[in-house]
C-alpha cells in the first residue's frame, strides 16, 4: 500500500486517517507544543492571533496603569518595563514563526507600534518608523533576522569559522 505524500498547500486537502488498534486518531487542526501553536500546514496564523489578541493584549491591559498617560513613570523606565515584561511574551520563539508569512508578521509588528505609540504618548502624525527610531527598538522583522543569524552562528562549527591560516596543522607555509 503505498501512502500519499505530505502537501503543504494552502487549498484544502483530504489527508489519510490515521489508525491506532483499528481505532482512528483524531486530527486536530492546531497543536499547542511549548507555547508555540503549531497549525496544519504551518503558516503560523493562530499562533500569531493567539499571541496578539490573547496574551499580548492581557499583559497590555494589566500594565496600563503603569505605561498610560497617566503613569508618573519616565520614559526610560516604561520602556524597561516593555522589555522586560511584553517584549519576551512575542519573541518566544520567533525563531520558528519568524518565518511566516509578511500578513502574521505585520499583525505582532502593528502589537510592537501600539505599546511603543502608547508608551511614547506619541501623536498620531508621528510615523511608526520615526518612533522605532527614536526609541531605539528594533521591528519584528530586525529582531527575527538578528535571532536567525545568533541561531545561524551557533549550528555552524568551529572548525569552519576559524581562518585556515591561523591554524599550523592546515597551513603548509606555518611548517618552513
Amino acid at each position: 500500500m503505498l501512502l500519499p505524500h505530505v502537501k503543504y498547500v494552502l487549498y484544502f486537502y483530504i489527508t489519510p486517517h490515521l489508525y491506532f488498534n483499528n481505532t482512528i486518531i483524531p486530527q486536530a487542526e492546531t497543536v499547542k507544543y511549548l507555547g508555540l501553536h503549531f497549525d496544519k500546514r504551518l503558516n503560523w496564523k493562530q499562533h500569531t492571533i493567539i499571541k496578539t489578541r490573547k496574551h499580548l493584549n492581557l499583559k497590555a491591559s494589566q500594565q496600563y496603569w503603569i505605561l498610560g498617560r497617566h503613569s508618573p513613570l519616565s520614559l526610560l523606565n516604561k520602556m524597561l518595563i516593555y522589555k522586560v515584561i511584553l517584549k519576551p511574551v512575542w519573541t518566544y520563539g520567533i525563531e520558528l514563526w519568524g518565518c511566516a508569512s509578511s500578513s502574521n508578521i505585520e499583525i505582532i509588528q502593528r502589537y510592537q507600534s501600539k505599546i511603543l505609540r502608547l508608551i511614547a504618548q506619541a501623536p498620531w502624525h508621528v510615523t511608526n518608523q520615526i518612533l522605532h527610531r527614536d526609541l531605539r527598538i528594533a521591528t519584528v522583522r530586525e529582531i527575527f533576522k538578528d535571532k536567525a543569524e545568533a541561531h545561524r552562528k551557533t549550528v555552524i562549527s568551529p572548525e569552519l569559522t576559524h581562518e585556515t591560516s591561523d591554524n599550523p596543522t592546515t597551513n603548509p607555509e606555518a611548517e618552513t
